[in-house]
């Protein structure tokens, strides 16, 4: 990656703003956070600054207040629980900006740490507004993106704010970078890509991307009723994205160009209703009936793809297999993630709910690498750039001494 990093500057003493990815899951009934992943996924970044007497500002977003104050999504929660990792008290300001919050920053102690309120609660932070991300730029001497998760966003916390502080890559963008970044420039082979999820629009620029890279396609979730359906099967009452049924059938034209082994599902889940208590049994895809829905994978569809993704040395998975949500339909999704936590293999997750998955299934320690950013990372591997990443400096500034005020470490 070709950006400095935390690791290159002095930031003994300095006021260091850190935009973190705190927006955790949280209990509907309770209220408490359900996955702490995301806090934890940060620590290395925050304990390098503690370690060297940096005084730490952290920022985050949790949630869509959509610009207003909303009691159940303010940050005190998340300072709770960062406070019992760390094993030391982390502060949590009222709001992000303002009087209060800039006398709070002028307490802070070498190797302190503070959390500011949710970024979210103003409009600003979503409209990339200069005037609220140079509010926050007047609290720090530094500005390090440790949110990979949120870096695809152009966000006055994300963005904007670089124009106006010395910005750095934290620990964990860094990594984020580093191991999909190999994904794509140098992935051991055989390298298989398992995709699901709901959208083929969500994933189109991502599978063009890798389709040269890798050796096994497999497709399951909602999207593959789109790729059934540009090969006229009959997907019966499957949500589908009828727009894109062509755009999936020039995807298996390339696939074939290309040399790369697409596997769709053989046999599938289908039910008559959506619910809780709704039933689905085991149907060939000849044998969809006009009045069902596909749900999940079937059990020689599970077969077929464990018999390709055991060959690879390599595997890259983002999306479930059908609906997670309902336990009877999640057959299918956990026996990828089992089946992925045993192989010998490099296995990468790509973040959002394929990430929760694992997570909820105790398997993330089983796995090389489980990303933190849904979306990001869709975007990184459909080589699309990052404007959170880019707007960071470049590590040319070191070599030529462009460091706006930085200095670097020794």
């Amino acid at each position: 990656m070709n950006k400095v990093t935390v690791r290159d500057i002095e930031v003994g003493g300095k006021r260091v703003l850190v935009r973190v990815d705190f927006n955790v899951p949280l209990d509907e009934k309770t209220g408490a956070i359900a996955d702490d992943s995301r806090i934890r996924a940060t620590l290395p970044t925050i304990k390098y600054l503690i370690d060297r007497g940096a005084r730490i500002i952290l920022c985050s977003h949790l949630g869509r207040p959509g610009g207003k104050v909303v009691d159940k999504l303010r940050l005190p929660i998340i300072a709770q629980r960062l406070s019992q990792i760390l094993g030391k008290q982390v502060g949590v300001t009222r709001d992000c900006i303002g009087s209060e919050t800039e006398k709070s920053v002028q307490s802070l102690k070498s190797s302190d740490v503070l959390l500011l309120e949710n970024l979210r609660f103003h409009s600003a932070e979503e409209r990339d507004n200069p005037i609220f991300a140079r509010a926050l730029a007047r609290l720090a001497d530094i500005y390090v993106n440790d949110a990979f998760g949120t870096s695809h966003r152009s966000h006055a916390s994300i963005v904007r704010i670089t124009e106006y502080l010395p910005s750095v890559a934290g620990l964990l963008l860094e990594k984020e970078v580093k191991t999909l970044g190999g994904v794509l420039e140098n992935p051991a082979h055989p390298f298989g890509g398992l995709v699901g999820g709901a959208k083929v629009s969500d994933k189109v620029d991502m599978l063009e991307n890798i389709m040269s890279k890798v050796d096994f396609l497999l497709i399951g979730g909602g999207m593959a009723a789109t790729f059934l359906k540009a090969k006229s099967y009959e997907i019966g009452l499957s949500l589908i994205e009828s727009d894109r049924v062509d755009t999936a059938a020039g995807l298996i034209e390339e696939a074939s160009r290309n040399g790369v082994r697409l596997l769709l599902p053989v046999d599938v889940i289908v039910t008559d209703e959506i619910g809780d208590e709704a039933k689905g049994k085991i149907v060939s895809i000849e044998s969809i009936s006009p009045q069902q829905k596909i749900v999940d994978i079937g059990s020689h569809t599970i077969r077929n793809f464990y018999e390709e993704l055991r060959r690879c040395k390599t595997v890259f998975w983002n999306g479930p297999m059908g609906i997670y949500e309902i336990p009877q339909f999640a057959e299918g999704t956990k026996a990828m993630a089992k089946l992925l936590a045993s192989l010998d293999a490099i296995t990468i997750i790509g973040g959002g709910s394929t990430a929760e998955v694992v997570i909820e299934l105790g398997l993330a320690d089983k796995m090389s690498f489980v990303s933190t950013g849904g979306g990001a990372s869709l975007k990184f591997l459909g080589g699309q750039t990052l404007p959170g990443v880019e707007s960071l400096l470049d590590k040319d500034s070191l070599v030529i001494g462009k460091l706006k005020g930085v200095t670097p470490s020794r």
